[in-house]
C-alpha cells in the first residue's frame, strides 16, 4: 500500500488550528489504513498457528498410538505406512511454519512502519506543545491576561478574550495528555515489536528442527521401501485377501439392515424407503441430522489411519484399496464410544472372534467393528459417547484399530463429513 506523506509547516505567528486538525485527520486516516491489513493479517496468523499446534498435536498422536511394532518382517508394510502418514503430516507442519513465519516477517515490518510513524508524530507533538509553552510565556511577560482582558473595547469582545484564553488552556493540557498516550502507544508498540520477532526467532529454530527430522525420516523409509520390495508380490496378495475378507462383512451388514428394514414395514404396514419409523425415532434422526459435522469420535483419542472411499495404498505403487469407513488407531485397551443417542440394532460376530455393534439412529446407522467384547445388547438405548466394547489389538503390529461404519438404511455415508473435526 502507498501511503501520502503529510507535511506541516509551521506558520511564524503561531500554529495555524486548522492545519493542525487536518494534521490529525489525515494521521488517524493513514493509521486505519496501515491496521487494515494487519487485523486481517493477524486473524490469518492465529488460524496459522491454531494449525500449527493441531499438527504437532497429531504428530505426538501419531508416535504415540502407531509405532508399536518391533520393525520385525511381519510389520515392515506396517511400519512404512506409520512412516508415510507421520512424513505426511510433519510436512505440512514444515509448510505452515513457513508460512506463519513469512506472515511474522510482514507483521515485523509493518509494526517498523508504525513505529516510524509514531516516532515522527510524537516529535511534531512536542515541537508544537514546546512553541506554545514559549508563545504562553511571551504573552505573560509582554502583557497580563488580566490587561488583556481589561483593554477590550466592548463586553463582547472581552467575553471572547476570556473563551480564547480558556479555548487555549484546554488546548495545550490536550497537547500534553496526547503527548503522554502517544509515547505509551510508542513503548507499547515497540514492546510487541520486540515480542514478534521472539516468536519469529522461535519458530525458525522449529522449522529446522522439522526439517532434520524429516529428513532422518526419509532415509529410513527408502531403507524400509526396499526391504518391501524384496517381497512386494507377497504383500500384494496379503492386502488383496484383507480386502476381501472386508467386502464380506460389509455385505453382511448390508444384509442385516436390509432384513431389519424389512422387519420394520411388515410389522407396521407402512410403506417406506426406510425404516418405518414412530414419531420418537423421526425426531430422533432429525436431531442426529442436525448434527451433522459436529458428532464426536468414535474413540476419545485417535488418529485416522485410513479415510474413507478409493485410494492409493499408502506405501505399494499400483495398488487401489477401498474403504466403506474410517479407521482411527486409539490407544490399547480403549473403548469404542457410540456417536449419538439410539437403539443396538444388532451385534454381529466377525472372523477371529471380533465382533461389531450396530446402533440405529432413525434411518441412520453407525457401525462399530474390531471389537474384541461388548457391553451392549441388541434392544439396548444407548447414549452419546457411551462406551459399548473394547476394542481389538493385534497382536503382530501391536496397533489398536477401530473400523467406524456409516450408513443411511442400505446407503454407505462418508463419517468425516458427520465426526467433528478438532
Amino acid at each position: 500500500m502507498i501511503l501520502k506523506r503529510v507535511d506541516i509547516k509551521e506558520n511564524k505567528g503561531g500554529k495555524d488550528v486548522q492545519s493542525r486538525g487536518l494534521f490529525h485527520f489525515n494521521f488517524i486516516i493513514i493509521s486505519l489504513f496501515v491496521l487494515l491489513p494487519l487485523v486481517s493479517f493477524s486473524q490469518t496468523r492465529e488460524e496459522l498457528e491454531k494449525q500449527r499446534l493441531q499438527l504437532q498435536k497429531e504428530i505426538k498422536e501419531i508416535n504415540t498410538l502407531l509405532f508399536k511394532s518391533q520393525k520385525k518382517e511381519k510389520t515392515l508394510l506396517s511400519d512404512l505406512s506409520d512412516l508415510v502418514q507421520r512424513i505426511g503430516v510433519r510436512t505440512k507442519l514444515i509448510n505452515t511454519i513457513s508460512e506463519e513465519t513469512e506472515q511474522l516477517n510482514f507483521e515485523i515490518k509493518e509494526n517498523e512502519r508504525q513505529v516510524e510513524m509514531l516516532e515522527d508524530r510524537l516529535e511534531l507533538l512536542k515541537k508544537d506543545y514546546a512553541n506554545m509553552v514559549v508563545q504562553s510565556y511571551k504573552s505573560k511577560t509582554k502583557n497580563s491576561r488580566l490587561m488583556f482582558l481589561l483593554s477590550s473595547e466592548s463586553f463582547l469582545q472581552a467575553y471572547k478574550r476570556l473563551e480564547y484564553i480558556k479555548q487555549y488552556a484546554a488546548y495545550r493540557e490536550r497537547q500534553g495528555e496526547e503527548i503522554l498516550a502517544e509515547s505509551i502507544k510508542l513503548k507499547n508498540l515497540n514492546d510487541y515489536l520486540v515480542e514478534t520477532r521472539n516468536d519469529k526467532e522461535e519458530l525458525l529454530a522449529l522449522n529446522q528442527k522439522e526439517k532434520d527430522s524429516i529428513s532422518k525420516e526419509k532415509s529410513t523409509q527408502e531403507s524400509l521401501v526396499r526391504s518391501v520390495k524384496k517381497k512386494e508380490k507377497k504383500y500384494i496378495a496379503q492386502i488383496n485377501k484383507k480386502q476381501k475378507q472386508e467386502k464380506m462383512i460389509d455385505a453382511k451388514i448390508e444384509a442385516l439392515i436390509a432384513e431389519a428394514i424389512a422387519k420394520s414395514k411388515k410389522e407396521s404396514n407402512l410403506k417406506s424407503s426406510g425404516f418405518a419409523l414412530t414419531p420418537e425415532a423421526a425426531a430422533l434422526e432429525k436431531d442426529f441430522i442436525s448434527n451433522k459435522g459436529k458428532l464426536p469420535s468414535p474413540v476419545e483419542r485417535g488418529v485416522i489411519v485410513r479415510r474413507y472411499g478409493k485410494q492409493s495404498h499408502p506405501t505399494l505403487k499400483g495398488i487401489t484399496i477401498e474403504s466403506n469407513g474410517v479407521f482411527y488407531a486409539t490407544e490399547k485397551n480403549a473403548n469404542a464410544r457410540v456417536i449419538f443417542d439410539g437403539k443396538v440394532l444388532a451385534i454381529q460376530v466377525l472372523p477371529g472372534k471380533k465382533k461389531a455393534v450396530l446402533v440405529q439412529h432413525g434411518n441412520y446407522i453407525s457401525v462399530y467393528k474390531n471389537l474384541d467384547n461388548v457391553t451392549v445388547q441388541k434392544g439396548d438405548l444407548v447414549t452419546t459417547k457411551q462406551e459399548i466394547g473394547k476394542i481389538h489389538t493385534d497382536s503382530t503390529t501391536g496397533k489398536t484399530i477401530l473400523a467406524f461404519v456409516l450408513f443411511k438404511e442400505i446407503h454407505r455415508q462418508n463419517p468425516e463429513e458427520w465426526v467433528y473435526k478438532n
